[in-house]
């Protein structure tokens, strides 16, 4: 879903989209994106995608949706801390 915060969507825009990136990094089925173009400060000028994510599996929102929300797929053994 691509929201409008007062900026409007072009083609150009598809060049620094961040989402292609984030499914490639992550496939969960329950991982849901929302975008909006937006003007960003510490781009300047230029305008941005900005995503947010979400797990609708859990209900809440994912602040690195690279990784996911952690619930859904947990890390393999082989990666856990064991004291």
């Amino acid at each position: 879903m691509l929201r409008e915060s007062g900026q409007r969507w072009s083609p150009d825009l598809c060049a620094s989209c961040p989402v292609p990136n984030l499914l490639r990094a992550n496939a969960c089925e329950f991982l849901r994106f929302s975008a909006e173009v937006a003007r960003p400060l510490s781009a300047g000028l230029q305008r941005r995608v900005r995503v947010t994510a979400r797990c609708e599996k859990v209900g809440r929102a994912v602040a690195e949706p690279e990784i996911g929300c952690g619930e859904c797929h947990p890390l393999p053994a082989e990666f856990t801390v064991k004291e």
